[in-house]
């Protein structure tokens, strides 16, 4: 069966930068589709022969050389160019440099799947030329564009389970589980184990593991330490490239210094649920988990980070907790505001603890399943 079109919210955000002299970076983790919206933008803005794919080797050779002429001839006359997986040529970013330079009306849209891979290359020879945007899975957002209202419940179930990469997303259940665990298999890793700084894979699989089993609750460098038999400075750049591959998501805890709160800890999500899910084996249907409120906690500040950014919101995220365990799921600080939400899979009320409620301009709100498409869509 064909597989849909699903409009992307960034796809705004991007086209609002195309032709202004700007390189446009797209980031995201592999088979999220920015090779579908690449080619979508292409489509409109310019000529699908200008799509050159830099992990094939003659490609990226023929874009390794560092002459403007010899590039504009591999490249062509196009208004509009792609560079897929561009992190795999070398020089990238004193490549796009001489092409801006030498041809600032030629439109580049340079894609990566590590962000620490492709920034590291792009960002000193760039600076000042280039814009970055990153693509996550779908959002329950794109998702009801495409759904009827009572197709969403279903929708949500399914996003809980086996997550929102778009291949998964259009599939049934048996097959999804399938994809999922081809794509934790073969791409997961791909990209985080070409760096020198990981040494072993098997303690990157069981390093997420862990992760996989504290999802809404504080992480602790010094216990995956010792759960890993390896030093904390491995755990903490491990746990950088993880981030920085569109594999995890970091909170840390909001404080202003009052006596009693939690400072230096963190809290670990998954980008996506259906990675996290694979990774030790649950796919049991939501009514005989007991990790649904971890679920939906994960899946509601994912969500709402594809939401922040699709609307170009600007806000610092945390969670706030105390030593004596009073606490917000999460936090966004908007200037002189403080918006709190807690996070309940059933509806029902939640503790407003005074001692947050105690700076000036806070707020906190309950997110359930009633309620959660006015939070995230």
């Amino acid at each position: 069966m064909e597989k849909k079109y699903i409009h992307r919210d960034i796809e705004k955000n991007i086209e609002n930068w195309i032709f202004k002299d700007k390189i446009i970076i797209l980031y995201g983790a592999r088979q999220v589709g920015k090779t579908t919206l690449a080619k979508k933008l292409l489509q409109k803005y310019g000529k699908q022969e200008d799509y050159f794919n830099c992990e094939i080797g003659s490609i990226r050779q023929a874009l390794e050389k560092e002459d403007p002429v010899v590039l504009k001839k591999i490249l062509g006359d196009g208004r509009l160019i792609v560079l897929d997986e561009a992190q795999k040529v070398a020089n990238i970013g004193v490549i796009l440099k001489l092409l801006a330079d030498t041809y600032p009306k030629m439109q580049i849209i340079a894609t990566g799947s590590s962000s620490f891979d492709l920034a590291s290359k792009v960002n000193e020879p760039l600076t000042g030329r280039a814009l970055e945007f990153t693509l996550f899975p779908f959002s329950m957002r794109e998702l009801k564009n495409m759904y009827r209202e009572h197709e969403m419940t279903g929708q949500l179930e399914h996003a809980l389970v086996y997550g929102l990469y778009p291949e998964i997303v259009q599939s049934n259940v048996f097959d999804s589980r399938q994809l999922l665990e081809n794509l934790s298999n073969k791409y997961l890793y791909q990209d985080i184990l070409i760096f020198d700084r990981i040494k072993k894979s098997d303690l990157v699989v069981k390093l997420l593991q862990l992760l996989a089993l504290q999802i809404g609750n504080e992480v602790s460098i010094h216990e995956l330490a010792v759960n890993l038999q390896c030093s904390r400075d491995t755990v903490v750049n491990y746990l950088d490239i993880l981030e920085k591959t569109f594999v995890i998501f970091t909170l840390h805890a909001f404080s202003r210094n009052q006596r009693k709160e939690i400072t230096k800890k963190r809290k670990i999500y998954f980008i996506d649920l259906g990675i996290r899910n694979s990774l030790i084996s649950r796919y049991n249907d939501l009514p005989v988990r007991d990790d649904v409120g971890a679920l939906w906690e994960n899946f509601c500040i994912i969500e709402r980070l594809k939401r922040i950014q699709s609307d170009n919101l600007y806000c610092q995220k945390y969670f706030w907790r105390t030593t004596d365990q009073k606490e917000v799921d999460y936090v966004e600080e908007y200037d002189a505001h403080l918006d709190g939400y807690e996070f309940k899979w059933s509806k029902r009320k939640a503790s407003m603890p005074k001692e947050f409620m105690a700076y000036k301009n806070s707020s906190i709100s309950v997110i359930h399943r009633e309620n959660y498409q006015d939070f995230l869509t």
